[in-house]
Order: structure tokens, then C-alpha cells, then sequence
């Protein structure tokens, strides 16, 4: 199910002070690079990832992939840098309104 505005408007100010966890780089999405967002989601449920220069994506297009190789949804993408949420499948920490 879909993220509510005033869900995604929550979770926006969650992620203020969040440094990015994942760097997408010239390789691209890779199996590797997806298990690593898939981990640090199961952890934390809300990610910030960064797209480096040398990437083979608009951050846009990068967002999308990858929400959709780790059943995510997207929160805020902004520059070069996006926030995908996807709650824990076990204990899920963050609780929407």
C-alpha cells in the first residue's frame, strides 16, 4: 500500500538528520548493492542513500530501481540523494500515522 502524504511528511522529518548508508557508483544497482539497502532497511526501516556522480542513473530513475529491488517505497528524492522506507518484517520500530 501506497505511503499517505502526511505519511511520507512524517517519515521526511525522521530522515533530517540522517547521513546516507548507501552510495550507488558507477557499478550501478547490483545484486550486492541491493542486499546491502535490503539490510540496513530490515535495521533501520528508513534509509538515506546517495547517488554519486559517476553513477548510470538520474536520481530519480536510481530511486525507482531500487525501491523496486527491495519492495520500497519512496519518501523524498532531492539532488543527489533519495529516502526509501520499508517496514521491518520483524519488531517494525517506526509506527505511521
Amino acid at each position: 500500500m501506497p505511503l499517505t502524504s502526511k505519511q511520507r511528511a512524517q517519515l521526511r522529518a525522521l530522515s533530517n538528520d540522517f547521513d546516507p548508508v548507501v552510495y550507488i557508483g558507477k557499478e550501478g544497482i547490483t545484486p550486492n548493492l541491493s542486499k546491502q539497502a535490503w539490510d540496513a532497511l530490515e535495521a533501520r526501516e528508513l534509509i538515506k542513500v546517495q547517488v554519486l556522480k559517476n553513477a548510470p542513473y538520474e536520481t530519480r530513475e536510481a530511486c525507482g530501481l531500487l525501491c523496486e529491488a527491495v519492495h520500497a517505497d519512496p519518501v523524498l528524492c532531492v539532488g543527489n540523494r533519495f529516502v526509501i522506507y520499508r517496514p521491518a518484517r520483524k519488531d517494525p520500530k517506526i509506527v505511521l500515522v
